[in-house]
């Protein structure tokens, strides 16, 4: 239970990767101005959560199950917190999807909407009449740069963060009239358990209802140029958990908030040409026409940098 003074906190997703992290680094605040209630889908996968947690769990941390594609579980959850109080949501869980669309299931791309939409959606809904109420709150999602730049063979997962993206946008200005704020967190590549594992199993996998084509540009052409990109980029779950604390203490928090500077041009080009073509074919020539370059490039950067460029960027104010 929150102590007076203190901030309740719901994250969704926090077995592992960066939901584990934001609740780990909440949990632990010097000033102890956060009770988090962490949330995932199976408690039989909070292991590591708990030892991460060390001796903040139990005391600033509690745990909930807590389904975001299931109305019921989202309701009883909330409805188990005393007052139904939650000053702080953070939408985190998510699940990807990448490959040729031609081989993918209407049902696995509903399955990728199902939790990366309607899962934020549902949690929104069920918090934001009680924030309403008490004319104040602060809703975050971990959203994604591939809700405002699409990148290819990301189709579906694109699309499912673009209407995040959209819908949040919306809100935020009926919100603003509640003292209700909206906040989005948009990463770029991260180093996670999660991604590692799915490019080794989309590696591996048959595509059929693709041409040989299509399979031979996804997987010699994008994934080296992916791993190259998140090798050379990537950010680690503790930047992202750092940015997002950030935002939470901000005294003016920003609707958006990118992690990774090196992806400002990237997402800018499509801001330089109301046509949509120079972004276009600049995605086109980058891995189609410059791929070797791009090979050589990203391994400069990686040397280069040595993570100085990959740290977190927003400000808290």
């Amino acid at each position: 239970m929150a102590s007076e003074g203190q901030k309740v906190v719901l994250i969704t997703g926090c077995s592992s990767g960066i939901g584990l992290r934001i609740a780990v680094m909440l949990a632990k605040d010097e000033k102890k101005r956060y009770h988090v209630i962490a949330t995932m889908r199976d408690l039989k996968r909070k292991d590591k959560l708990v030892q991460a947690a060390g001796d903040t769990y139990g005391k600033m941390l509690t745990l909930q199950t807590l389904d975001v594609c299931s109305d019921e579980s989202v309701k009883q959850c909330i409805s188990s917190i005393k007052d139904r109080r939650v000053d702080v949501l953070i939408n985190n869980a998510g699940i990807g999807l990448v490959g040729p669309v031609e081989s993918i299931s209407m049902d696995e791309m509903k399955k990728v909407f199902e939790t990366n939409f309607f899962g934020v959606v549902r949690m929104i809904k069920e918090v934001m009449p009680d924030m309403k109420k008490r004319r104040g709150g602060h809703i975050l999602v971990i959203s994604s740069v591939m809700g405002l730049q699409g990148v290819v063979f990301n189709d579906v997962y694109s699309a499912s963060k673009f209407a995040m993206e959209g819908f949040c946008e919306s809100l935020a200005v009926q919100l603003l009239k509640f003292n209700v704020t909206m906040s989005m967190i948009e990463p770029g590549p991260v180093h996670t358990e999660f991604e590692a594992k799915m490019v080794e199993d989309v590696s591996k996998k048959e595509y059929p209802g693709a041409d040989p084509d299509t399979v031979h540009y996804f997987k010699n052409v994008y994934l080296p140029s992916s791993i190259d990109i998140f090798e050379a980029l990537g950010q680690t779950p503790d930047h992202i958990a750092g940015c997002t604390k950030k935002v939470i203490e901000s005294s003016r928090p920003r609707f958006r908030n990118m992690t990774n500077p090196l992806y400002t041009p990237i997402v800018a080009l499509k801001h330089a040409d109301e046509t949509g073509g120079l972004s276009v074919h600049a995605f086109y020539n980058l891995l189609f026409n410059f791929g070797p370059l791009m090979h050589v490039t990203m391994n400069m950067i990686k040397c280069l940098t040595c993570g100085c460029l990959r740290s977190p960027t927003i400000s808290p104010t």
